[in-house]
């Protein structure tokens, strides 16, 4: 098994989170998106990445390639069995990409009026959430899942993307606290992933 990804991509960083919590022996294959390889561009004509090679296996979306990782090693379990909350947790994931990942991705590519705009939407739509981070140990649930590894390296990025937060949101650090400091999600990072600066001062506090 190969994941293709980036070293800075949030959607590559979430694939390779599953990836962690799994333990799962898996190769990963750092590649520059704007220069993807000619054996990735065989496998997958779009070039986008994550791309992840199972076999004859080829999946090329974070989101499906997340929930395909947590079924074939269904252990431990990162999505509910229930088919309701199984559905809930997927239209989670959906709104989150909706919601949030639209905006980082405006942060990234538009121009400085753009991004300001997007950057004060992103920062208002979390402190927004911030009874959702309050409900539950983690993100509207009482177990780890493929909701927060979503979530996570959305909240790593946010002091590279110039997004703060104010003190009554405290309960997002705290949250973020309990993701970050999770052995999978440090091996997860890439080497510039743990360059990046961290919103959250103490993120043990």
């Amino acid at each position: 098994m190969t994941l293709f990804c980036s070293a800075t991509c949030p959607y590559s960083h979430r694939a390779r989170m599953v990836i962690s919590e799994k333990a799962i022996a898996a190769d990963v294959e750092y590649v520059d998106p704007s220069r993807p390889p000619e054996d990735l561009l065989e496998l997958n004509p779009y070039g986008t990445i994550p791309t992840l090679v199972d076999r004859e296996l080829v999946l090329h979306d974070s989101r499906i390639i997340m929930e395909y990782l947590d079924e074939r090693f269904p252990h431990p379990p990162l999505h509910p069995m229930d088919p309701v909350a199984r559905a809930r947790a997927r239209m989670l994931v959906h709104r989150i990409d909706q919601d949030w990942y639209s905006l980082l991705e405006e942060i990234e590519s538009s121009g400085e009026k753009s991004t300001l705009r997007a950057r004060k939407l992103l920062r208002e739509s979390l402190i927004a959430a911030t009874p959702a981070f309050e409900a539950k140990p983690f993100f509207l649930s009482e177990e780890f899942s493929l909701v927060d590894c979503a979530i996570a390296p959305l909240l790593w990025r946010l002091a590279s993307l110039g997004i703060d937060l104010p003190r009554q949101s405290d309960v997002i650090r705290h949250y973020a606290s309990r993701l970050f400091e999770r052995p999978a999600f440090q091996a997860s990072l890439s080497e510039y992933e743990r360059e990046l600066p961290v919103t959250f001062e103490a993120l043990s506090a």
